[in-house]
């Protein structure tokens, strides 16, 4: 059956007004909401046989119509106008940016709270993952008789921190000229070059602290991986108890015990670091293979850090989310992002 225009037009208009109330969508409502100049009665009829291609249903049998996920497919790929966020939408967004561009953890979490804030909807985003970590920068500082804190700066400007415990106190004055030493050896090089000879180097700069080497090098393996493992940050939750289509307390149960997992939340992100530069991937319902997911629709965008660095964010709603607006905000964080982390890689090259 052809999809003509007139189906197209009453289509957008179940779509977008089931979107904003949630309410099953009538003839008579969009007889009188949009200036069709057709009859409820053909409305009926054009409605019918959407319901037969599939792309709307009747939830119950004395009720309107609502998109089924075909319907909102269909809806994403072809048919939905593209939103532009305000102005104060665009500097909201670029002032979580700015406020934390020197520290990627912090950065990563107040995105994850602003777009939730903005969309209303859960967001999860990952740390770009690092496949090679470069030392730019190692410090020690003394944090009581018997911890040492070692703070880590990659090539990526990433900053770890690890505790190392010590059986004797470090004066602040020794740890500075141990920094220098580190980092003279260390500067520059990856953890997989770490060889023997380069502990024999360190064990006999340090002199009457060689015994510290071991447990340095172990903080700085441990450190280094942490960073190359993904952390993934999540923010808005609860949003999910603000819609209707979670009533349901098993429903809203299932979500938020799905979204404690963080292997859930790798998988969900992972596939959108395969997309090209800029696109976005969105998985509408039963198109994710998570189960407890399956009245969720899921948009994801891969932001680049590197040829080869990366991370995701993922925005989670109900299948009636505002497409138009989750992607407005994705491509727009986005490039934010990803202006300021070309930025700082820019300047880690010329200092």
């Amino acid at each position: 059956m052809p999809l003509s225009d007139r189906k197209i037009k009453i289509l957008q208009a179940i779509i977008n007004d089931y979107i904003a109330t949630a309410e099953p969508v009538g003839s008579r409502t969009i007889a009188k909401k949009y200036d069709m100049g057709i009859s409820s009665a053909t409305i009926r009829n054009e409605m019918s046989d959407l319901e037969d291609m599939g792309l709307i249903y009747q939830p119950h049998a004395s009720s309107g119509r609502i998109p089924s996920d075909l319907g909102y497919r269909l809806y994403v790929d072809k048919l939905m106008q593209k939103k532009e966020l305000d102005e104060s939408e665009n500097q909201f967004l670029q002032s979580v940016v700015f406020q934390n561009i020197n520290h990627i953890d912090y950065l990563m979490e107040e995105t994850a709270k602003a777009i939730s804030f903005l969309t209303k909807y859960t967001t999860i985003i990952s740390e770009p993952v690092i496949n090679r970590t470069i030392l730019k920068q190692i410090r020690l500082l003394p944090l009581d008789d018997n911890s040492v804190l070692l703070v880590i700066a990659t090539e990526e400007n990433f900053i770890k921190n690890h505790i190392i415990h010590v059986s004797a106190p470090i004066p602040e004055e020794d740890l500075f000229v141990i920094s220098g030493i580190i980092n003279d050896i260390l500067q520059g090089h990856s953890v997989d070059e770490l060889d023997s000879e380069t502990i024999t180097e360190l064990e006999e700069k340090l002199g009457i602290y060689k015994d510290f080497v071991p447990s340095l090098i172990h903080a700085v393996d441990a450190t280094v991986k942490s960073a190359e493992k993904v952390q993934v940050h999540m923010s808005g939750t609860k949003n999910i108890l603000a819609f209707p289509e979670f009533s349901d307390v098993q429903k809203a149960k299932d979500i938020f015990q799905t979204l404690e997992e963080k292997d859930v939340l790798v998988t969900l992100l992972g596939k959108s670091e395969e997309e090209e530069d800029g696109g976005l991937k969105i998985m509408i319902g039963t198109e994710n293979n998570i189960q407890e997911m399956k009245d969720c629709s899921i948009i994801t965008a891969s932001y680049k850090m590197s040829e080869t660095t990366r991370g995701s964010i993922g925005i989670i709603g109900p299948t009636r989310m505002d497409y138009s607006q989750v992607v407005s905000v994705l491509n727009t964080m986005v490039k934010n992002i990803e202006n300021v982390l070309k930025s700082l890689s820019d300047n880690n090259k010329n200092p």
